[in-house]
């Protein structure tokens, strides 16, 4: 049954709705908790990372740069960890329907896609109110997301798929995004680590999530970011964080798809 099939594409729609909605239900303040929770991690790492630790002073508009990175993480860790999950939720919809399971892990990526898009706005108002001059390469964010989010669901489709059989991959996984959170340029620029040990920086910068944030920061925010291809002069080696999405993606479906058969005797 193909993934894009009228019934899968009826189907991923109603799992996106029913997620969203389900997901800030009996909450006080509901969706507007979709805009909140970023601005207070973003509030609490302006506070101690740039207002006391003085981290990217020599970049401009460093506090919108650290807002888009912090929105970037944030789908990533929403997406690789709903997605993770999602097929132990919906173990009962396995065994009553008949379709393509991927469906499950991608609705769940879609639900923080959106999270994404709401964010994203909030992040241009931000860069608005801070003096930063829009142009054409705002149009990046799109190819880049693309790269986001083939990288996210490739991941997730690998953890939904260990998941089924090794709950405690919950809790590694989120020992690992956090020592991701550190890994990334996020709460200090890229040239932190460049300026200390050049090396460093070049293999840093061959992470995907690294590469785009970095990316987008250059061509929305200021030139001042250096992206990938500033600091690799070698484009076979700038390739491979581009490159790198497609193949986790290829992998994660092919590991998803050889074990989904045994997905509803296991759950």
């Amino acid at each position: 049954m193909g993934l894009f099939s009228r019934k899968n594409r009826i189907l991923l729609k109603e799992l996106i709705k029913t997620d969203f909605k389900l997901r800030y239900q009996g909450s006080a303040i509901g969706y507007l908790w979709s805009i909140l929770k970023p601005l207070m991690l973003f509030a609490i790492m302006y506070l101690v990372f740039i207002h006391f630790l003085r981290l990217g002073g020599d970049v401009p508009h460093f506090p919108v740069a650290l807002l888009l990175a912090n929105v970037i993480w944030g789908f990533f860790s929403e997406a690789t960890n709903m997605g993770m999950v999602s097929i132990v939720t919906r173990g009962d919809l396995l065994r009553k329907l008949n379709f393509s399971k991927s469906i499950i892990v991608v609705s769940a990526i879609c639900g923080a896609a959106i999270n994404f898009g709401i964010n994203l706005i909030v992040v241009m108002i931000f860069a608005l109110f801070n003096g930063v001059r829009f142009s054409w390469t705002v149009f990046m964010i799109f190819p880049l997301f693309i790269e986001l989010f083939l990288i996210a669901t490739g991941i997730a489709l690998i953890l939904s798929a260990l998941f089924v059989k090794f709950r405690d991959l919950s809790q590694i996984w989120e020992v690992i995004m956090q020592a991701g959170l550190y890994a990334t340029p996020i709460i200090y620029p890229i040239t932190f680590v460049t300026e200390r040990n050049i090396v460093a920086g070049k293999l840093m910068m061959l992470n995907p999530l690294a590469q785009i944030i970095q990316d987008l920061r250059y061509f929305l925010i200021d030139h001042a970011n250096t992206p990938i291809w500033q600091l690799i002069n070698h484009k076979s080696i700038v390739a491979i964080p581009y490159l790198l999405p497609i193949l986790v993606f290829l992998i994660g479906l092919l590991i998803f798809n050889k074990q989904s058969k045994k997905f509803a005797e296991i759950l």
